[in-house]
């Protein structure tokens, strides 16, 4: 890629929480898949944006950490999730500790990584039990990026299988794809 970081959403954050573009998510049912079948204490939300994922396992009396390269996203986070930490970081260089977060989720962010490879090995790292990937589905759509910028399912597992993952799950969401990876 000639530049850096060119799939990285720049837009206004009042953009991300519009109620049409949030049911598409189904934040909800999402939230809870992620949590089905371990006992979560910390998250990672990792590029949190506007802390849509973030406020809603908040909202489940997690401690949440959330991750942007964007200082301006984290604000608004704060906002939304006061009780949350936010750090400035990308998918590609997590500002944390070996082990430090139960679970690790990336909403919408694998797509914009420069490195799907070093992506998934930070998660990885990062993360105790469980590590959760919400993408847009692989195809043309009015919502969400455009098609070059999707990620095919299958690229993602080939990803994760070469991080060593020791076990994968893939959801077919009404509007999006919901993978899960065991951490071993």
């Amino acid at each position: 890629m000639s530049d850096m970081h060119e799939r990285r959403y720049n837009g206004e954050i009042e953009r991300l929480r519009v109620p049409q573009r949030v049911t598409l998510f189904e934040i909800g049912r999402v939230v809870d898949l992620c949590l089905e079948g371990i006992h979560v204490n910390s998250v990672l939300d990792v590029g949190t944006g506007s802390g849509i994922f973030a406020e809603a396992f908040s909202k489940r009396d997690m401690n949440v950490t959330g991750i942007d390269p964007n200082p301006e996203m984290l604000k608004a986070a704060k906002e939304f999730v006061p009780m949350g930490t936010f750090l400035q970081g990308t998918v590609e260089g997590i500002p944390s500790e070996d082990k430090s977060f139960d679970l690790v989720f990336l909403g919408h962010v694998l797509h914009e990584s420069d490195n799907l490879i070093k992506a998934l090995s930070e998660s990885n790292r990062v993360a105790k039990q469980k590590v959760c990937v919400l993408e847009w589905p692989y195809k043309e759509e009015e919502s969400g990026p455009p098609l070059k910028h999707r990620l095919k399912t299958e690229d993602i597992l080939a990803a994760a299988k070469q991080v060593g993952f020791s076990s994968m799950e893939t959801i077919q969401l009404q509007h999006m794809v919901l993978l899960m990876f065991a951490v071993r």
